[in-house]
């Protein structure tokens, strides 16, 4: 996910196209469904690029081209299903656009889709929209929710109120810095000419993608 990451800095850099809100994955936690500000399909997807849906209709409101749901049971993560937009010609509406069902595809002859290949944090807001940003997951709500999952497997939750986790991601962002993945990527990143402040500013703002665990209280 680190990789997708570099990458969307790269492009945000040069051509902006994340300067639209994205259609969220969702995924279902103690029997709700929230969206879920995090799309642990794309490190999968990294490593097998050939199994990423490719007929999807793209457009820069998902520019990953479809969208999953996923459900935590018995403290695991499962994938349950993989949609993505067509383009249907028949329909008459001034939206002639429709969702279908392509996990079959993906995963032909799989049951039980555990997501064993991810170790990370999962951000689930909710809750009243306290500020709607245009631009990727900008937007900020009433409530979060933070899962810590270590190869598929549910370790820790956290429950936040905005302010709160605003405060917990400097926190977490402050400890990042002092660990060796932070100047790595920073490195990486610096290579493309961009400025020690506006990397920190990128790094502070998607720290619960780029840290695998929660470090600090």
């Amino acid at each position: 996910m680190k990789t997708f990451l570099t990458l969307i800095l790269t492009l945000f850099l040069v051509v902006n196209v994340f300067a639209t809100a994205q259609y969220p994955d969702k995924i279902i936690y103690n029997g709700k469904e929230y969206s879920l500000h995090s799309n642990p399909l794309e490190m999968y997807f990294e490593k097998y690029p050939d199994k990423r849906p490719k007929d999807g209709a793209m457009s820069t409101a998902l520019w990953r081209g479809y969208v999953a749901t996923f459900e935590v049971k018995d403290s695991q993560l499962f994938l349950k299903d993989i949609e993505i937009q067509y383009h249907d010609t028949t329909s008459k509406e001034s939206y002639p656009y429709k969702w279908c069902s392509v996990i079959k595809e993906v995963f032909p002859d799989q049951k039980d889709i555990k997501i064993d290949w991810l170790t990370g944090l999962l951000v689930i807001p909710h809750g009243k929209l306290v500020n709607y940003v245009h631009m990727g997951y900008g937007s900020t709500y009433k409530n979060y929710i933070l899962l810590e999952i270590d190869n598929g497997d549910l370790k820790k939750e956290k429950r936040f109120k905005y302010e709160e986790y605003e405060k917990f991601k400097e926190r977490q962002f402050q400890v990042f810095k002092q660990t060796d993945e932070y100047k790595k990527i920073k490195a990486d990143l610096q290579k493309d000419g961009s400025s020690d402040e506006f990397i920190d500013s990128f790094l502070r703002s998607y720290v619960t993608e780029y840290t695998s665990k929660i470090l600090t209280e």
